[in-house]
């Protein structure tokens, strides 16, 4: 009876790990269909797939139709435009303390929050875009008044 119980949990286990390589594997077909679709190359990521959809979609349209929460002609939306736009929606829609680099040549080596760091490029632009820990500074207490 315990060799039956045991290969039933061992067919669970499998079936399981069956299910999961699945997910995992629309997951990869998926991106990589967003990423052929807006001429996007995935480099680097440690970010939720809807955030990372967001970011592509979001940079694809700045770049196409050039503007954002600021409206630019087309013509003179420069990389900086860019990344303080997609960095101004990310702080608007995942909370503050997001940073964007945008150009054809950088390097960078940055600290990130958990789950908040996407590298990607689009066109001929690479993107970096991350998110940083926020802490609130709070003055000191005012010194005891003496007598």
């Amino acid at each position: 009876m315990e060799k039956e119980k045991e290969q039933e949990e061992k067919l669970v286990k499998k079936k399981k790990a069956i299910m999961h390589a699945h997910d995992h594997n629309n997951t990869v077909m998926r991106m990589a269909s967003i990423a052929i679709s807006l001429n996007a190359r995935l480099k680097a990521s440690d970010m939720p797939l809807h955030m990372q959809e967001h970011a592509l979609h979001y940079t694809r349209s700045l770049i196409t139709h050039g503007h954002g929460h600021h409206h630019y002609p087309s013509n003179k939306l420069t990389h900086t435009h860019l990344a303080r736009e997609l960095k101004k929606e990310f702080d608007s829609m995942y909370g503050p303390a997001w940073h964007c680099v945008i150009g054809t040549s950088f390097g960078s080596y940055v600290s990130h929050t958990g789950g908040a760091f996407f590298y990607f490029s689009i066109d001929s632009l690479s993107v970096l875009l991350f998110k940083t820990e926020v802490y609130l500074l709070t003055p000191p207490p005012p010194p005891p008044h003496t007598n």
